[in-house]
């Protein structure tokens, strides 16, 4: 097959899957948006904070369970299929759900019997012990469902983490939060409505999973081999993981040791919003890693370049007006969302935005390298990232408090994704900077600077404005893009992958292209 067919066909998997987890995490988030700002409006910000600290800690007690299976599985799956050996892929399914049914239970056992320390020792928050225990059952199931999902996407299948994880849990969540309302909404409520959400989701999922699953598994005597290859591969990932827990979630808790449950609140306000930057990531990246390691289990490098460099400008592209509106109107923003006492984070919101923008802007290193089968690799990255985070926190929480904790995730997410790109340039020299992608940028810069002064000085700006910054944003990058005639080809490949599968007629669209190509 030649190179650009294989780039074609790999961009259309990717796309593909981007647009069912968009989709699925536009929902989702939406849903939980909305159960956000419910617990929000019901409870204290005191007990927020509580409860935002709870979640980060089960969540700590999760990742640690998963032990980097969640792309370990994926990443051996696709390359065992692109390999054609069926045997070693069944064994990783079998051995993907033994390791992590066992290590969930065990860290869920250890998380409910160390509630009581981490709350009153650690903390001096008696009233975090409670929500720690509960929340704790929820454990093995988190883990379940992350490594179904894994399974799945290894098979280029978005859409089950669309139906179970992103719309199915959401939806349950809101509605135990709806029963607890009539019965009086308190913290305890909240808590208990999040665990049944969980426990229900993975049963359902595994329901699906048995009845119709990727690939029949049966007991094979290779799954004992693979069991160990998959741990060996993985156990580097669960560093990387970690990093990014440290990166998400330290701040939430060096602020819950240093400071108030309120500056803990008020934190994570801010950090969810900025999360919605690399969304496209996320998106493109889903099925982005399984692509890149069947790609690289037959040694075409030349196409890993080729689709890391058309990725990265969509990824790019479809996060920066979400960037901007952030950055540029953060008070506006929180103050409609959470309620006025949430503007006081506007400054964290701004240094969170800026770093999740860079991870954007460098596009999928990490799980190019990932796919490469680069984990120690990866882990020492993270490993580096995770102690700076520490150390950073440490030094700036105590002065500058939730904005201290935002400038050092902004710091660390710069430094580990840089040294992700440069090693991977360094690699295999792959890197996103051609011109099409930076002229756009450029241009689009100036222009929105100039708009953003004029509405800064003439314009009072409101909730209701926000939409139409975004939908503007969006058309000033747009028109940058054809003025500097920054489309390559396979943009024009996935603008009709696009219309084929939505339905909708880009005529005009395409006609417009033909002009500035």
């Amino acid at each position: 097959m030649e190179t650009t067919q294989i780039v074609d066909e790999s961009l259309r998997k990717v796309t593909k899957g981007a647009g069912i987890i968009l989709l699925g995490t536009v929902l989702g988030l939406g849903l939980a948006f909305v159960s956000k700002i419910i617990v929000i409006r019901y409870i204290t910000l005191d007990e927020y904070g509580v409860f935002s600290l709870a979640l980060v800690l089960i969540g700590v007690f999760g990742s640690l369970a998963l032990l980097g299976l969640e792309g370990g599985a994926t990443r051996y799956i696709a390359f065992f299929r692109g390999k054609g050996d069926e045997e070693k892929v069944r064994g990783t399914i079998l051995s993907s759900i033994q390791i992590a049914l066992v290590a969930s239970l065990s860290f869920a056992v250890i998380a409910f019997f160390a509630s009581d320390l981490i709350a009153t020792n650690i903390f001096h928050m008696e009233e975090l012990s409670k929500p720690l225990k509960i929340l704790s059952v929820a454990i093995p199931f988190s883990v379940l469902i992350a490594i179904f999902t894994s399974i799945f996407r290894g098979y280029d299948r978005a859409d089950v983490r669309l139906y179970f994880n992103d719309i199915l849990r959401n939806v349950l969540y809101l509605v135990f939060l709806g029963f607890a309302i009539l019965w009086g909404l308190s913290l305890l409520r909240v808590v208990y409505a999040s665990v049944a959400a969980a426990v229900i989701s993975c049963i359902a999922f595994a329901v699906y999973a048995m009845r119709r699953p990727p690939l029949p598994i049966k007991k094979q005597s290779s799954a004992i081999l693979i069991r160990k290859e998959l741990l060996f591969f993985s156990l580097p990932l669960l560093t990387l993981g970690m990093f990014l827990l440290i990166m998400t979630w330290t701040d939430t808790l060096m602020l819950g040791y240093f400071k108030s449950p309120d500056a803990v609140g008020l934190y994570n306000g801010a950090l969810p919003l900025a999360q919605l930057i690399p969304l496209p990531l996320g998106a493109m990246g889903f099925l982005f890693l399984p692509v890149i390691s069947s790609l690289y289990s037959r040694d075409l490098t030349e196409e890993i370049g080729r689709n890391y460099k058309v990725v990265t400008k969509w990824i790019f592209s479809a996060s920066l007006p979400v960037f901007l509106v952030l950055c540029l109107f953060p008070e506006v923003t929180l103050s409609f969302l959470f309620g006025s006492q949430y503007a006081e984070a506007a400054s964290a919101l701004r240094f969170l935005s800026l770093g999740f923008l860079f991870h954007t802007f460098l596009g999928p290193a990490g799980l190019t390298l990932m796919g490469a089968g680069k984990t120690r690799l990866l882990m020492w990255i993270s490993l580096f990232g995770a102690v700076l985070n520490v150390i950073l926190n440490s030094a700036l929480i105590p002065r500058l408090g939730i904005e201290g904790a935002a400038i050092a995730s902004m710091i660390s997410y710069f430094a580990v994704c840089a040294s992700c790109s440069a090693k991977l340039y360094q690699l295999y020299r792959i890197h996103p900077f051609t011109k099409n992608y930076l002229k756009p940028i450029v241009a689009s810069g100036i222009i929105i600077l100039a708009l953003y002064a004029i509405a800064k000085n003439l314009l009072l700006v409101t909730y209701w404005m926000l939409p139409l910054f975004v939908i503007l944003f969006l058309v000033v990058y747009a028109v940058s893009l054809l003025l500097t005639k920054s489309f390559d080809r396979e943009d024009i490949m996935i603008l009709l992958s696009i219309e084929q599968r939505t339905g909708i007629d880009a005529t005009v669209v395409k006609n417009i292209l033909r002009r500035f190509l």
